[in-house]
């Protein structure tokens, strides 16, 4: 909340104006006394008037004093809201709204219609930050915003690693279509392990070879095709001639002369 000192200074106000209101009114029962207080009230009409008029003399002292120093506002702020709810129904209310109408007084409910609502908004936490229990109970009576939480976006975060303001988009040129934003992140399933029927697709061309499948190849594949060479064709002369010469056996000239090999004497003893 950017104006939130402004607004603690205006609560402090308004709490040190409404108690001191009640802190008055409950002096002033004081000095009357308790009895003749209760009288007054029996002669108003209001039930158990002896009660009714400790009740209200000792909230509306004691509680002035707690709006005015900012203790227990919760609970003294609910009592003199009850304190003034009784005195609208019990005593004000069949005088209409006007204390005073035309020089006469009427004794309205207007004083105690706007000091019970006031004692209201005190006890629902709307006293501010200037209280003695801000200052006894570091802020446990004190109630968070929204905005006091989280920084504008044009103040540097403390804790972070770089703490550099940042501007707001409309001053830096920057409006509120200039850039799309990005997709909503889609996890991907995780991966699973394929099944063989999914591995093993479109087999009907396959050819079993040696325990193993070989596809056929299909139209498209443009890979040669090996050939076995032919050996050489042999004329009937030729084989004929080359059995005649394996029946004849070899011939005299062919025989080739045979090395002996030269035997040295020993060497004698003497």
């Amino acid at each position: 909340m950017r104006n939130r000192p402004i607004y603690d200074v205006v609560a402090l106000l308004a709490r040190c104006g409404v108690g001191t209101v009640f802190l008055a009114h409950g002096w002033q029962k004081i000095q009357v006394g308790v009895t003749a207080t209760g009288r007054n009230l029996d002669a108003m009409g209001t039930p158990l008037p002896t009660a009714a008029a400790v009740y209200s003399t000792f909230v509306e002292l004691l509680g002035g004093a707690a709006l005015i120093l900012g203790i227990a506002l919760p609970v003294a702020g609910t009592l003199l809201f009850l304190d003034m709810a009784g005195a609208l129904i019990f005593v004000h209310a069949e005088h209409g709204i006007f204390l005073v109408d035309n020089g006469k007084v009427q004794n309205g409910f207007e004083l105690v219609l706007v000091l019970g609502l006031a004692s209201l908004v005190f006890a629902a936490g709307g006293g501010g930050r200037v209280t003695l229990d801000q200052r006894l109970f570091g802020g446990r009576s004190r109630t968070t915003d929204e905005d006091d939480e989280a920084p504008p976006p044009w103040r540097p975060v403390p804790g972070t690693a770089e703490e550099t303001p940042v501007a707001p988009r409309a001053e830096r040129g920057i409006t509120a279509g200039a850039y799309p934003e990005p997709p909503p992140s889609e996890d991907k399933p995780a991966a699973r392990p394929r099944t063989a029927a999914e591995i093993v697709t479109d087999t009907s061309r396959d050819v079993i070879v040696a325990g193993g499948k070989k596809p056929e190849p299909s139209a498209g594949d443009t890979a040669p095709l090996r050939t076995r060479k032919k050996p050489p064709e042999v004329s009937a002369d030729t084989t004929s001639a080359r059995t005649r010469k394996k029946q004849a056996g070899p011939s005299g000239d062919d025989t080739a002369p045979t090395r002996t090999r030269k035997r040295q004497p020993k060497p004698s003893d003497s």
